[in-house]
């Protein structure tokens, strides 16, 4: 990869070049009930958790990239993941199933059109498809969950988007859980940590991609359940800014126990009112642009 390179990722967890973020805009001010989050919003906090969280990724060494802020009604644009998926040619923008967030779509199309980076398509309704059920299984194959906010329409156009890059895409069935207001994605249920390491949460992963993952050689760390509940899931939601170096949200020491039992450093956070009540973990707040 030429020293030159912008933008191209291929692995969740290649050391982390350049990211992009939004910062806290109207989530400030959100009804937490009209998006479903956990708990009302507590700006002051909420905001001071997010600068300790971009000081950590910019400790990291990668280059944070910043969507422009906006007076719109975007509350949920903080969680950069999910509106686009970025590949080695390029990104695909995403179609958001979760209503409020369909201007998003927009908002990540203009970011890459301005930061010179080629959009190789786009998911066009009917098709849903969002980030947090897109990950790498290897730098060519490509696992997506299909569930309330992913449908198989979308599946259909990404793997027209992407086959001419070379890249496959394997499908696997998310369970109902909670229902279709909240936010289960594919990666609430499985974190890679490393190109053969991943904290899952079991009980939820499709059978189908469990046996998938151990046939190609992945160790698979089962996070305590009553941690999952606690965090409502996202003690998995853990970001990986190189191999086996992770950033994860304080308060659950059962689960960076065991990613650290397997030799990873963990980096932790405190997110109670960040990420716990708004469905959104460190991998959600970041758009990797460049991975190596």
């Amino acid at each position: 990869m030429s020293e030159h390179t912008t933008f191209g990722v291929s692995s969740m967890a290649g050391t982390l070049r350049r990211v992009g973020m939004r910062r806290p805009g109207a989530i400030l001010t959100a009804d937490s009930e009209r998006w479903h989050y956990a708990a009302p919003i507590d700006a002051d906090a909420l905001a001071a958790q997010y600068q300790a969280f971009v000081d950590l990724i910019a400790a990291s060494g990668a280059e944070i990239v910043w969507f422009p802020e906006a007076d719109d009604d975007l509350a949920d644009s903080v969680f950069t993941y999910d509106p686009s998926f970025v590949v080695p040619g390029g990104a695909v923008i995403m179609s958001p199933g979760k209503p409020l967030r369909v201007g998003e779509a927009d908002l990540h199309r203009r970011f890459y059109e301005a930061n010179q980076i080629p959009v190789l398509g786009t998911i066009e309704p009917p098709g849903l498809i969002e980030g947090g059920d897109c990950y790498w299984l290897d730098d060519h194959t490509i696992a997506v969950g299909r569930g309330f906010r992913t449908n198989q329409a979308g599946i259909d156009q990404l793997v027209e988007i992407l086959e001419p890059a070379g890249i496959d895409v394997l499908a696997y069935d998310l369970p109902y859980l909670h229902g279709p207001d909240a936010c289960l994605h594919l990666m609430s249920v499985v974190s890679p940590l490393d190109t053969d390491l991943a904290l899952v949460h079991a009980p939820l992963v499709p059978t189908a991609l469990y046996q998938e993952m151990q046939n190609r050689g992945w160790e698979l760390l089962h996070a305590p359940a009553d941690e999952f509940e606690a965090s409502l899931g996202l003690n998995l939601n853990v970001l990986a800014t190189a191999p086996r170096n992770l950033l994860a949200i304080d308060g659950f020491p059962g689960t960076v126990a065991l990613m650290r039992d397997a030799g990873c450093t963990v980096t932790l956070f405190d997110a109670d009112r960040l990420c716990i009540p708004c469905e959104g973990g460190p991998t959600c707040l970041t758009r990797p642009l460049l991975r190596t």
